[in-house]
């Protein structure tokens, strides 16, 4: 992830076709719940005012690096599209026509998945990217992109680095390697 961008602007054509090629990752039940909105570098400025505040963005050590990314991609997900795709004969056994009914929310896995096949062709373009959390003003950025019935999952800074980056604390965090992550059964 990198957290200093050098306003590079992203080629909309490229990011869009990028984006539908990302939306092959797997859908529940095929349900193709999941939506992009590609923002050009003249909105990134657009995107950090509906998605932040002017607190976040006079404190932020990374706020400037940020907003010079070179394009923005908006990734929603619309729940009712699996509620109406379980509902349909071929899957009404399962008994997941209601959205209270999902024990997980797959319309979030599936714009994971989506978001990951996106960070992927992102990088295998000799571009960088960051996931911007949706953790705060999702209502806004919603509203930026004209966004209905949807719930917005993550957005993805797309640019060139400017070698600035502002790396996260977390790194900093002892976690346990890799392999002692992995447990093999059988």
């Amino acid at each position: 992830m990198i957290r200093s961008f050098d306003a590079t602007p992203v080629d909309p054509e490229w990011l869009d076709a990028l984006c539908a090629e990302s939306l092959r990752a797997p859908s529940a039940g095929n349900s193709a719940g999941v939506r992009l909105y590609t923002l050009s570098r003249a909105l990134v400025p657009d995107f950090f005012a509906a998605a932040t505040d002017q607190t976040w963005r006079e404190r932020s050590r990374r706020a400037e690096g940020l907003a010079r990314c070179g394009g923005v991609v908006v990734v929603t997900s619309r729940p009712g599209d699996y509620a109406a795709r379980y509902a349909e004969a071929d899957k009404t056994s399962s008994g997941l026509d209601e959205l209270n009914s999902w024990p997980l929310p797959y319309w979030h896995t599936d714009a994971a998945m989506v978001t990951m096949a996106l960070l992927l062709l992102i990088e295998e373009g000799d571009w960088h990217a960051t996931i911007w959390g949706n953790f705060r003003h999702g209502d806004d950025v919603l509203k930026l992109v004209g966004a209905r019935d949807e719930e917005l999952f993550c957005s993805v800074l797309v640019g060139r680095g400017d070698g600035h980056d502002v790396t996260s604390s977390s790194l900093a965090r002892k976690i346990p390697a890799r392999r002692d992550r992995v447990r093999r059964v059988g």
